[in-house]
């Protein structure tokens, strides 16, 4: 599912989405890679939306532009608001503040003149000054009276309205006409510094003047618009919400005669592109890879390079060839049926690829983050230093090259969790937990307790790890002592027997050699190594299955476990230890003669890290469906990581719809991988998502959007200063020093920005990947016709 981030000043509730994004290996979407060394601040991305004057673009047409699903409710600020609803109202109503390509808002001049803080002392006040030319689709001058419904609406003060959390409007005295109709005055009764992001959107007060109309009226249909485009029609039997140019609007005039926004499921998208029912879609990077692959056929006049068929080589065609037109019929029969279903999904998929020329891949960087989240309610993440040696152990660079640089992405790890690259508040405050150092890692491991002795389970009631040593140093030294006389009187009757012992183990040695031998196990002489042996004192011989052995037994045993034949259960097979995916054989294993052991590296913790006879095992949980395999790669990689430091890894598969609902909310798991938006107003954002949980009446505990369950009062106190003060730069400043503590805290470890991939039609202009930016519905259009009298769009 690709993500949008819910918008600024509205809902003010956060919504987080997988990494779905998969890996892209194709020359044609690898054009502006960085080169160099570059500090995270200057790695930024611009958008990539096909700019064109309007002058440039053709009156007329019809754009479709894919969403997920038809949106539960119009009304942006309910809780079930989504992507959907974000896309929709931003065409239909007033954004006062939209942000441009850098992530900051800037004032939008269709809506106001002016807007600033007149006053500081002894209360903020704000005065918005409205164009005399904004007005509702029903032709009412926009004013204070809208303004005066929302944040009665939104203020919390009365319940009747269900709302998001929507902080902000609770700050607010008072809101009052100022000098005219045009000027609408606001007074806070505490500072708000993030005051931009309030009333946008801006809906009618016949939309927030009543609860009814809040909760129920607006989730279908928006009584009054005021955007480049009015709503004509939702359609739930066809999923499509359609909308037509505004009469009354005042701007600049829609280019296109009509906008329709189409539930398409990200799955069934390239197959739409391929049918031209849709002209705007975000994608994955399959579908990317399918659309710059037709590209390059197109170019070329070539046959497809993929696809069905495509893998045949010159000698198999000539088998198939003879199998079919050979003198055994039925052989004939059933060769000639399959080579006409190959031929049959070639010539569609050849069709498809056809179709699919007709788009571009624009690709930005999204404004949003993947992190790793550490749980830290319970277990042995309860303990800042494991947690720390987790984020440690990672090797940021490697996951963000795995990611982004085959897309042909600037592949910088994200320094910050308050910003991104590019916004006025990024820095990187990564230090503050310290950089990928293994060593470091297992240092912090052992202080916390965790260690290669303490995973031995001890017998005699000791303990593991430096304190159970020392209780058997102890106990030893006792024991010396006390059995030191009667080693000595048994001397003399020892070396008295040493010849009728050497005589019998000689008698012993011999039949066993033959007794293995008649059962077929390997002896010394059949070409047979022990790897990880290599004669080492002490080190006793472990003969296992060599690699390729392993594999086929582990095949079977899988087989027979999916049959029902030993019982296991077929879920098992999405519980997989890290450990058992690493190359090469396992120590012990047997291999030819001559075969050299595996290398080890100096940082590599020779097994698995243990605390009285307790393995350190984490459970990462990561989603199953087909649209997260790229998350589950991230997550892959990051198990072999934890695994070079001791850490055993459990990584358990469920159903994307259960994910975030029973495991990621509700806390049971110990590693996740999910992804916040990004936001202009981190104080207020952020804040929830990072605030120290607090105990409940029954004992739980109240996370807010917290759920790696890791706070400290000092971030609390900082974002609370933050979002109370009015000089933007000591702001920032604060909201730096909070992300350092967020960062030493290790509860949230951000890992990279996610890329952002958009397909649209090669003749539509304004529109595509528009990374931080919001679109500007009234430029969105079909590039003009060069020549003068040619159709402006005859497809449309």
């Amino acid at each position: 599912m690709s993500h949008v981030g819910v918008p600024r000043g509205t809902a003010r509730k956060r919504s987080l989405a997988l990494l779905t994004t998969g890996v892209l290996t194709i020359p044609a979407l690898a054009g502006c890679s960085s080169s160099g060394e570059e500090t995270p601040a200057a790695v930024v991305v611009p958008q990539d939306v096909a700019p064109a004057a309007r002058s440039q673009i053709a009156e007329g047409g019809k754009v479709t532009w894919a969403i997920d699903a038809m949106p539960a409710t119009l009304n942006a600020f309910q809780a079930d608001a989504d992507s959907a609803t974000t896309r929709i109202t931003g065409a239909l109503l007033p954004t006062l503040f939209p942000l441009d390509s850098k992530g900051m808002p800037q004032l939008n001049p269709d809506y106001l003149e002016s807007a600033k803080v007149v006053e500081r002392e002894p209360r903020q006040v704000v005065v918005y000054r409205l164009n005399q030319q904004a007005v509702w689709s029903d032709g009412r001058e926009i004013g204070a009276p809208d303004f005066v419904a929302q944040w009665r609406a939104l203020s919390g003060k009365d319940s009747a309205f269900w709302t998001a959390r929507n902080a902000g409007y609770e700050r607010i005295q008072k809101i009052e006409r100022g000098a005219d109709d045009l000027e609408v005055k606001v007074t806070f009764a505490k500072p708000y510094a993030d005051w931009r992001s309030l009333f946008s959107p801006l809906y009618p007060k016949q939309v927030t003047g009543s609860p009814d109309a809040f909760n129920d009226g607006a989730r279908t249909t928006v009584k009054a618009t005021a955007g480049p485009f009015r709503l004509r029609e939702v359609d739930k039997k066809t999923g499509s919400v359609t909308l037509t140019r505004n009469p009354r609007w005042w701007g600049s005039p829609a280019k296109l005669d009509s906008l329709v926004f189409k539930a398409v499921k990200p799955e069934d998208r390239t197959d739409a592109l391929a049918e031209g029912t849709i002209d705007v879609a975000d994608i994955d990077a399959t579908a990317a890879h399918r659309i710059a692959q037709a590209a390059r056929e197109g170019a070329g006049g070539a046959q497809p390079a993929a696809g069905p068929g495509a893998e045949l080589t010159p000698a198999a065609a000539l088998r198939s060839w003879a199998i079919a037109h050979g003198s055994d019929e039925k052989a004939a029969e059933k060769e000639q049926e399959a080579r006409d279903d190959k031929a049959e999904a070639a010539e569609a998929y050849a069709t498809e690829q056809s179709g699919l020329r007709a788009y571009a891949v624009r690709k930005a960087m999204e404004p949003a983050y993947t992190q790793l989240a550490l749980n830290g309610e319970t277990g042995p993440l309860a303990d800042d230093r494991v947690r720390r040696a987790v984020a440690r152990a990672l090797d940021r660079q490697e996951l963000a090259d795995t990611v982004l640089k085959p897309l042909g992405l600037p592949a910088q790890p994200l320094g910050s969790h308050l910003a991104l690259a590019g916004q006025p508040a990024y820095k990187d405050g990564s230090q503050a937990l310290g950089g990928h150092d293994t060593e470091q890692a297992q240092a912090l491991l052992a202080d916390a307790g965790w260690t290669r002795e303490g995973a031995l389970k001890q017998s005699d009631g000791t303990k593991a790890g430096s304190e159970g040593e020392k209780q058997q140093k102890d106990a030893a030294e006792k024991k010396d002592a006390a059995e030191k006389k009667a080693e000595e009187k048994k001397a003399e009757e020892k070396k008295a027997g040493e010849e009728e012992d050497k005589a019998a183990e000689k008698k012993a040695g011999d039949d066993g050699k033959a007794s293995r031998a008649a059962a077929g196990e390997p002896s010394a002489g059949d070409g047979l190594y022990i790897v990880g042996d290599d004669n080492k004192p002490g080190a006793a011989p472990v003969i296992a299955p060599a690699p390729a052995a392993a594999a086929q037994s582990a095949a079977l045993l899988r087989q027979a476990g999916h049959l029902g034949n030993t019982g296991a259960s077929e879920d098992a097979r999405d519980v997989v230890l890290a450990q058992d995916r690493q190359p090469g054989g396992a120590a012990g294993a047997y291999a030819p003669a001559g075969t050299a052991a595996p290398a080890q590296a100096p940082d590599v913790a020779r097994g698995p890290l243990g605390k009285n006879g307790k393995p350190l095992s984490l459970r990462f949980v990561l989603p199953s469906g087909p649209g997260s395999a790229g998350l589950r790669s991230v997550g892959e990689k990051i198990a072999a990581m934890l695994d070079t430091i001791g850490i055993r890894t459990v990584i358990t598969k469920v159903s994307d719809e259960s994910y975030f609902r029973d495991h990621v909310a509700s806390g049971d798991y110990d590693m996740a991988l999910y992804s916040w938006p990004a936001s202009a107003y981190p104080a207020t954002d952020d804040r929830p998502i990072f605030a120290k949980p607090v105990p409940a009446s029954d004992g739980s505990l109240l996370v807010e959007q917290n759920y790696t369950r890791v706070g400290t009062d000092h971030i609390d106190q900082l974002f609370d200063q933050a979002v109370s003060e009015l000089d933007e730069k000591t702001a920032r400043d604060l909201m730096k020093q909070a992300d350092a503590r967020i960062w030493a805290a290790a509860g949230s470890i951000p890992l990279f920005q996610r890329p952002q991939l958009v397909a649209a039609d090669r003749k539509l202009v304004n529109v595509g990947a528009f990374g931080f930016g919001v679109p500007h519905y009234q430029d969105i259009g079909y590039q003009a016709p060069r020549a003068a009298g040619a159709p402006a769009h005859g497809k449309k």
